[in-house]
């Protein structure tokens, strides 16, 4: 139910609905996301081994991250990334509105904005190569973090994407992938 909610509230924002009808829908699908939330919270258990997951395809897998590459991911972002995503990988609050010179701020990273839309490649050369001009102001991280440690940070906020938004980025990265 969350996984579609949001894909809902992206695809109405692409064929451009009303900011009046999406506040409505969105305030709408945030309580249907906090109701799945509170049901799928309610049977946690941290010491499970990792569930199969479903994919929106009907394809299922079980999600597995390397512990030190997350660890060294972790440490990566608190170092470069926290002064503009956030301590938790949230984000600006107004992410998908662009500011007074045209830019977008800096999109969360914990599977509540967008970055589940793109492939671990493109993902990698956004952070190796900053923002395409006129995007954004991410600086391109390039020639400070090695590929093992741009990796690393792919890695560890993908391991925070609800099970639902990581099966949506990887039916996406498989289509990615055929092409």
């Amino acid at each position: 139910m969350m996984m579609a909610t949001i894909i809902a509230i992206d695809e109405m924002r692409d064929r451009g609905m009303s900011n009046k009808f999406m506040g409505e829908f969105r305030s709408a699908g945030l309580v249907a996301i906090m109701a799945a939330l509170v049901v799928n919270l309610a049977g946690c258990d941290a010491g499970r081994a990792p569930a199969e997951v479903g994919t929106l395809s009907g394809s299922k897998l079980v999600r597995h991250h390397d512990a030190r590459q997350v660890a060294l991911g972790e440490q990566v972002f608190k170092q470069y990334c926290t002064a503009c995503h956030g301590e938790n990988a949230q984000g600006a609050f107004n992410w998908r509105q662009r500011d007074a010179e045209g830019l977008f701020p800096p999109p969360p990273l914990n599977g509540s904005g967008h970055a589940w839309h793109h492939p671990t490649a493109m993902l990698r050369d956004m952070i190796r190569n900053g923002s395409p001009p006129g995007k954004g102001r991410m600086p391109a991280w390039g020639d400070r973090l090695t590929e093992d440690e741009i990796a690393a940070v792919v890695e560890w906020f993908q391991s925070r994407w609800p099970d639902q938004v990581y099966a949506a980025w990887y039916d996406m990265q498989q289509r990615a992938q055929d092409k």
